[in-house]
Order: C-alpha cells, then structure tokens, then sequence
C-alpha cells in the first residue's frame, strides 16, 4: 500500500511514520511538510529520515505541490497542521482549514480512497475548560469529582475554545463531506496530548495524556479500517483514572486498548 503522510516531520507523523517503516512489506511510505527539518515539538535526535524520492516540500496551503505529493498514493494520513491552540486566526486557516480542503481535494483528484485524519481532543476542550465534573479534573478538585465519570462521546456536540479547536471541527466535517459525496473512507482520531518526552509531566492533562506507542498503534489500526468504506470518529488517548472521554466506542470500531496509562508513568 502505498501511504503519504503529511507533517511527516512533525511528532506524531514522524513516530507514526517511524512504526509503520518497520513493515516494508505492507507499507510503502511517502512523505510532506514545509522544510524538511523536524518541528520545534519533535525529538531531533530520534527522527527517522525519508529518502530523497520519498519526500516532498509541500506547505500544505499550496494545492498544487499536496495534489502533486498525493498522486499515486492508495491512503493518506492526514497529520500535518498548526499545531498550536495560541495560532493566530490567519495561521489555523492557511493550514488547518484551507490545508485540509487542499489535501481532501487532492485525495478525490488521484482517487484515493483511505484517509485517516488528525483530529484533536481540543474539539472537546469546552467540557473540559467549563462544565463539571470535567472542570473539576482539570483543576485537580478531585474530591470533586464522581466515582463514575459520564464519559464524552463522538456523539455529543464539539466544543472549542478558540480558532485552532473550531478549525478540527470544520475539518471533520468536510471529511464526512468528502466521505458522502466521493467515497473518501475516513477515519477521524481525536488525538490526546503527545509529547517527544512521552511522560506526563503535566498533572492538570494528564486524563487527555497519549503514550507514543498508543498513538502510533491506533494509527495503523485506523489505516486497517479504512479499507471498509466508513467514517468514524474515535478517541486517541491513553488510559487514566480521569478519563473523561469514551473508550468504547473506539474498541469497538478499531480494537484498540491502550498499552499506556497516565498513572504509570506520572
């Protein structure tokens, strides 16, 4: 299968793309970002590099160098993005926004059909930032909060908190755009907290924590699925005590559990 991630430099294309070179046989993979340096957020040390004919300088609000990048591919993991809740309006929209519309339409000009998107829990942050009891976890009132927490699904309403959030729900719904009207089977992962130390060193996040070999696993898992025409939305987070997110719904539809646990490494 031939498979192009974008932001293949950034912390999680390149560790999803460090996970799925160790498969030769199955996956050959290309990739693209705007430099081919790594992101200020990845481990310069532990990057793994891709050929010269496997990489493309492509910034991701440049429609004709993605489609170019894109031809040919029979999947696309949809990393690349600013990454950063603090961007500017302009920012988020000349990459996450335009950028995703570049890179959806780029999948229905070289036909492909597997998409895997990164999402992000940040769609959900309001629950997080304003409504108990999920506030309370936040603000570490754990006294505060319920032995049994009602857990936030795909199904309840997003809830950003500022241009980046808004910008991954916009993208989510034109993938379900794009998977209706062009067949783009497509999974949506709303990504936890990743960080190149892959330690939480954060108390007040550590329910919405993502172990690298968590993120890496239901990565490939949710490439696996595309290959039935779906979309879906799932959950991509290591296990806490806090967790305030559903799990369920993304074993069910990927088969993934976490490896990872907030406690364990704290």
């Amino acid at each position: 299968m031939r498979i192009h991630i974008t932001g293949v430099y950034g912390l999680i294309g390149n560790l999803v793309y460090t996970h799925l070179s160790q498969q030769p046989q199955r996956y050959d993979l290309y990739g693209s970002g705007r430099r081919r340096v790594s992101s200020q957020r990845a481990d310069e040390q532990s990057i793994t590099r891709l050929p010269d004919d496997h990489f493309a300088i492509a910034d991701l609000s440049d429609a004709e160098a993605i489609a170019s990048a894109i031809d040919g591919m029979d999947a696309v993991l949809h990393i690349g993005a600013v990454p950063d809740p603090s961007s500017s309006f302009d920012d988020v929209l000349s990459s996450n926004v335009r950028g995703t519309y570049n890179v959806l339409e780029a999948c229905r000009l070289a036909g492909v059909k597997r998409l895997v998107y990164a999402s992000s829990i940040m769609v959900n942050w309001g629950y997080f930032q304003f409504q108990e009891p999920y506030r309370a976890i936040r603000e570490q009132r754990f006294a505060d909060v319920p032995a049994s927490i009602p857990m936030i699904t795909h199904m309840d309403l997003p809830r950003p908190t500022e241009p980046y959030s808004a910008s991954k729900v916009w993208a989510e719904a034109l993938c379900r755009t794009y998977f209706d009207a062009h067949a783009l089977s497509t999974i949506c992962l709303r990504i936890g907290w990743v960080n190149k130390e892959n330690h939480c060193f954060r108390p007040e996040v550590n329910s919405v924590w993502c172990g690298n070999r968590d993120i890496v696993d239901i990565f490939e898992r949710a490439l696996e699925a595309t290959e039935e025409r779906l979309f879906d939305i799932c959950y991509a987070l290591s296990e806490s005590k806090y967790r305030w997110v559903d799990r369920e719904h993304t074993y069910q539809r990927l088969g993934f559990m976490p490896q990872d646990k907030t406690d364990d490494v704290v």
